[in-house]
């Protein structure tokens, strides 16, 4: 049976190119309007996890992600569609340019008639600004305008020379002071994380307080139809009862709502915990070891012995391990910082990483394991060695994209790669459900 399409506003707010302050555009605007009372949802798009705790922030909802190629079209449209059912507003953060990359956030607007409002850093131009508001509305056929906000404006006669060089017909949303008040302070793979930023809220309320004189209007409603109900693999209940323990703390927070929301609907019952601090794991069947920052914290971790006996129990009882990026550096014998200081960690998996001082790899990448194949991304400083023999690589959806290794020690799967759940659910409960036998 097939549901009727849903209205709401909804806007899709992108940029020329990144650094532009689309982050912080968006914060303002979701704080402004739930602060009008409205309902507000936020999405990012693309693989990323540190400008959605932001946004979480600045909404109070969570923040999904909306990738055609991790996630598909199906899914990205069953979560706009439920967010239109239940929200007065609609906001979806772009990733770098509006036109870069071939899953671009232009190519997203198209799909699903969203607007775009362009956030261009007017810091350092005049009626230049105009010219590239024009150019990226017109780049490509068919995609529509809601706006421009410029960022960084130095006065309100430099925000009013801004305003006067939009075309004819150009909306304008307004205009945010350069003002370091605002900014979200970043580090080597990104924003720093929401959690370390003591004074957030003031930074978002400020830049909400700021946009919120101009009063920006609800951008214009867009019409979202729902998708076919009845996928197999959002209903399988492979984990039925199965515990899963789920670290979470500041030095493992790369955690996708939606690969927590996937392993709920398979059944799984998430218990978190913190290598950083905790003793002992919660009683589980299965081990989640996600991406962040261990480099950040190698002394804690290093210290934390009873946790490292605690995951050599849970792994030499053949219990399943699945570890991504900063949580298979964690398995590893020896972790060093971008300084060269050094320090050992659990010695489950043997070799050693060394933080760089540029990316090592980056991209959206798919693999393809015994249990099925399954889409995510990389995105990491370290280099690694290891004397293990890889099980299987990813493939780089980037031309002469650089593949991945994956691990595998009885049923400890390791790599690089941040897989995406909703890619592949029944591959997913595979890799976690106990008393499978290692493919």
């Amino acid at each position: 049976m097939s549901r009727p399409p849903v209205s709401c506003p909804a806007v899709l707010i992108s940029a020329p190119a990144s650094n532009q302050g689309k982050t912080t555009a968006t914060a303002a605007l979701a704080r402004w309007h739930r602060q009008q009372g409205r309902r507000v949802r936020v999405f990012k798009t693309g693989p990323d996890f540190l400008d959605p705790m932001v946004l979480e922030r600045a909404s109070g909802q969570p923040v999904y992600q909306l990738d055609l190629w991790m996630g598909g079209e199906a899914h990205c449209r069953e979560m706009l569609y439920q967010a239109a059912c239940e929200s007065d507003l609609i906001l979806v953060e772009g990733v770098m340019g509006l036109h870069d990359g071939e899953a671009s956030s232009a190519n997203l607007a198209l799909r699903f008639g969203l607007p775009v409002l362009a956030v261009i850093d007017g810091s350092a131009m005049a009626q230049t600004f105009g010219a590239i508001a024009l150019g990226l509305a017109t780049y490509r056929p068919g995609l529509r305008m809601a706006g421009v906000l410029a960022n960084r404006v130095g006065s309100e006669s430099h925000a009013q020379m801004l305003r006067e060089s939009l075309p004819g017909g150009m909306a304008w949303f307004g205009a945010l002071p350069r003002n370091e008040a605002y900014g979200m302070p970043s580090r080597h793979l990104g924003l720093v994380q929401a959690a370390e930023i003591a004074d957030l809220e003031q930074r978002i309320d400020q830049a909400a307080q700021a946009l919120g004189r101009m009063s920006p209007a609800l951008p214009p409603a867009v019409s979202f139809d729902a998708p076919e109900l009845g996928m197999a693999t959002n209903t399988a209940r492979g984990l039925q009862g199965v515990r899963i323990a789920v670290a979470r703390d500041a030095a493992f927070s790369f955690l996708y709502q939606a690969n927590l929301d996937t392993l709920r609907e398979l059944g799984a019952e998430l218990r978190f915990f913190s290598p950083l601090s905790d003793t002992v794991l919660p009683s589980a069947d299965s081990l989640y070891l996600p991406g962040g920052y261990p480099e950040l914290h190698l002394a804690q971790l290093s210290g934390n012995g009873a946790m490292k006996a605690a995951i050599h129990a849970h792994h030499a009882q053949g219990k399943p391990t699945v570890a991504e990026c900063g949580g298979m550096l964690y398995l590893l014998d020896t972790l060093s910082d971008v300084q060269g200081h050094a320090e050992p960690m659990l010695g489950l998996l043997p070799g050693h990483a060394a933080l760089q001082k540029r990316f090592v790899n980056l991209g959206m990448h798919g693999v393809d394991l015994p249990e099925g194949a399954l889409r995510g991304h990389t995105f990491h400083h370290a280099s690694m060695d290891s004397p293990m023999t890889p099980v299987a690589f990813t493939q780089a959806q980037r031309q002469h994209g650089k593949p991945e290794a994956v691990y595998r020690s009885g049923r400890l799967q390791a790599s690089f790669l941040h897989l995406y759940f909703p890619s592949n659910p029944v591959a997913v409960a595979a890799l976690f459900a106990p008393g499978v036998t290692a493919p």
